[in-house]
């Protein structure tokens, strides 16, 4: 996969048309902006920039506006590649806050609950985490985009109801505790697609008897792409701009 990414790499000797025969774009996507915000401004990039009329583009994973980090971006014939790509296993660095939740399990909604962590260790951190290791069964967080009776579950959860949706097998493969400077735990992990890093924290809190919340989030790799690879919006229009001159 990463050949066939370097094939379709992106630069300034690019033809307008290589976008509608499909490309793989890495980016890091902004704080604040969701994955159908930038999934837009790269659709309507690419149509400012070299007049296309209609140009079909997808992602490969969702991230939500707090987190930051890569997203997999495809045009054109190569959106048939999105499931594939989002198969691939997810790398994060999750910053997980002990002491405290809130309904969302992140920062959208406010703390609901405080508790007293004066007990917890980096020791104790690294003993718990053994435990998510391997096949989990995960209940996503209620303020997530999963449909029950028609509509998302953040409808349901912003208009107050309490109902607590199924759980999903999930898998962590690697868990690695990176530092502990009280509240905050921050944590590199390594999970299958499908895994809600917000609900990890949640359920990381839960088992230190002390609770938590994602307090930040970076995704920084899905399968061999790294964030490290992928380019900003502001990146993108220039490279468009250099493809129209030439």
């Amino acid at each position: 996969m990463e050949d066939f990414y370097k094939s379709f790499s992106l630069k300034a000797e690019c033809i307008p048309n290589d976008f509608s025969e499909g490309r793989i774009l890495l980016f890091d996507k902004p704080f604040g902006w969701s994955s159908f915000d930038l999934v837009n401004k790269v659709r309507v990039l690419i149509r400012q920039q070299l007049g296309f009329k209609k140009i079909k583009v997808g992602h490969a994973g969702t991230l939500d506006p707090l987190a930051t980090g890569l997203m997999i971006v495809c045009t054109g014939k190569l959106t048939k590649q999105i499931e594939t790509l989002m198969g691939m296993e997810k790398e994060y660095i999750a910053s997980v806050t002990l002491g405290s939740t809130t309904p969302s399990y992140d920062l959208e909604t406010d703390i609901n609950q405080e508790f007293d962590i004066t007990h917890i260790d980096e020791q104790e951190i690294q003993d718990v985490l053994k435990g998510f290791l391997g096949i989990q069964m995960q209940i996503p967080p209620l303020f997530s985009a999963i449909r029950i009776n028609g509509k998302r579950a953040y409808e349901h959860a912003r208009k107050g109801h309490d109902m607590e949706l199924a759980g999903r097998q999930v898998e962590f493969h690697q868990l690695e505790l990176l530092s502990y400077k009280k509240p905050v735990a921050t944590i590199r992990v390594v999970c299958s697609k499908g895994t809600y890093i917000r609900s990890f924290a949640h359920d990381l809190g839960k088992s230190l008897q002390a609770g938590g919340h994602l307090s930040g989030l970076v995704r920084s790799a899905i399968g061999s792409f790294k964030v490290s690879e992928a380019q900003t919006i502001e990146q993108f229009d220039k490279i468009l701009q250099q493809i129209r001159t030439n």
